[in-house]
């Protein structure tokens, strides 16, 4: 990849220029935008520039300003444009965390504002590179029907009526199902019409309040989510209570994999276990304060923050879904959920005391998750007498979402353990 970057870079952008004025998706994200930014690889260049509804990428400057400049050694970008790239060579702001040679300079606020560009037109560039890499879709049957069943619950939050939104499928022993900041239930719906899962466990997964299809607690100020370890248990417990679970096996991931650990400490001899996906004792640097940027359009920011969080090779369907939800967050909840996930939330000198004879504990993390690494995960674990530990590979921050068959792989062997 790197000697093709070398050789024939005029070519490379002659073909992303025509592909990336071919493309519907980044059609549609450019409308009236007035955006021009570089890319430096070694010793060679490129300038991508939308005005209107035009793109053109070149390998000269143009007398336009750039907004920004992502560069780093022709090396780091073959990694990144290879397919699958290696982990944490995968998306900017992964290299940005994790890749010490890359760098940005100029408007850190205009890359937030421009970055679903930047991640699309990038994205095209590695599909050129890979054409082998493009997805099957997926066969659908029209007109059947899902066995997930959907209902409202209502329980009580801080001292307000709040009506929460759930689904559930299966039967049989209780597997609660948490979602990720800022998301809601629609993350696990691939797992809840998994037939073999149903035959032996009932899945439920909520939208907590202010989440998904959970309005705000009524009296709630609009504006005001902020999510902490108390208030997380809290609602977790009420639904419990409401739905009347017994003995619940708790299956969640980035902040409701650090809220299982929690709960494993704390309701050990009421749960049948938990399975922490992308979970550890403490995450530092993963606020994001473009999150809540009256300069930021939030619903196309947050989707692109998580983008670069999920496997590149996971099925494009699943990834583009994820994008959507996330898009659709309330105002404010996603920076509200980080602010637990990356501030408030510190099990440091706590998660020695979690017994895995009172309540079992697995965790899970995905390779490509540059937020809660592998090793954080790793390190997080052997701090646990009894707990298990494995890395998932080729899959990212969201397993049950960005791709659930491979996920499952991982998933029931993990649930079997916990019914023995």
């Amino acid at each position: 990849m790197q000697g093709f970057l070398q050789a024939r870079w005029a070519e490379f952008l002659a073909a992303l220029q025509a592909a990336a004025r071919a493309d519907a998706e980044l059609g549609a994200f450019s409308a009236n935008v007035d955006c021009c930014f570089r890319l430096v690889a070694g010793e060679r260049e490129a300038e991508v520039s939308f005005q209107g509804s035009a793109v053109a990428v070149t390998e000269k400057s143009s007398a336009r300003a750039a907004l920004f400049t992502l560069e780093a050694p022709e090396d780091v970008w073959a990694k990144f444009f290879s397919f699958p790239p290696p982990a944490p060579y995968h998306g900017i702001y992964a290299m940005k965390m994790r890749v010490p040679e890359f760098k940005v300079s100029g408007s850190e606020l205009a890359l937030a504002q421009n970055m679903h560009l930047v991640r699309r037109v990038l994205e095209l560039g590695r599909g050129i590179l890979n054409p082998s890499a493009d997805q099957p879709k997926g066969k659908r049957t029209f007109g059947s029907k899902e066995p997930i069943r959907g209902g409202y619950v209502w329980i009580e939050f801080e001292g307000l009526p709040s009506r929460v939104y759930y689904e559930e499928a299966g039967a049989g022993r209780d597997l609660l199902c948490l979602h990720t900041a800022g998301s809601d239930s629609r993350q696990f719906y691939k797992l809840l019409n998994d037939a073999g899962l149903g035959a032996e466990w009932r899945m439920v997964a909520f939208d907590l309040p202010w989440h998904g299809k959970s309005l705000p607690p009524e009296g709630a100020p609009i504006g005001a989510w902020d999510l902490t370890t108390e208030r997380y248990i809290a609602a977790i417990e009420a639904v419990i209570a409401a739905l009347g679970l017994q003995r619940s096996v708790l299956l969640g991931s980035s902040m409701a994999g650090q809220i299982c650990l929690e709960m494993a400490l704390r309701w050990g001899e009421r749960l049948g276990g938990v399975i922490a996906c992308e979970a550890s004792e403490r995450i530092i640097g993963r606020e994001v304060p473009w999150t809540r940027n009256p300069q930021v359009n939030e619903s196309a920011f947050v989707p692109e923050w998580v983008h670069g969080l999920m496997a590149p090779q996971s099925p494009l369907e699943r990834q583009r879904e994820i994008w959507w939800e996330y898009s659709q967050g309330g105002y404010g909840v996603f920076w509200g959920d980080i602010r637990f996930y990356g501030r408030e939330w510190d099990m440091r000198e706590r998660i020695a005391r979690i017994d895995t004879k009172k309540c079992p504990v697995i965790m899970l993390t995905g390779e490509y998750d540059y937020s809660c690494t592998p090793e954080l995960s790793r390190a997080s674990a052997a701090k646990i007498a009894g707990a298990e530990f494995q890395v998932m590979r080729g899959m990212g921050h969201f397993p049950m979402a960005e791709n659930p068959e491979l996920f499952l792989t991982y998933l029931r062997p993990a649930l079997a353990k916990l019914r023995r």
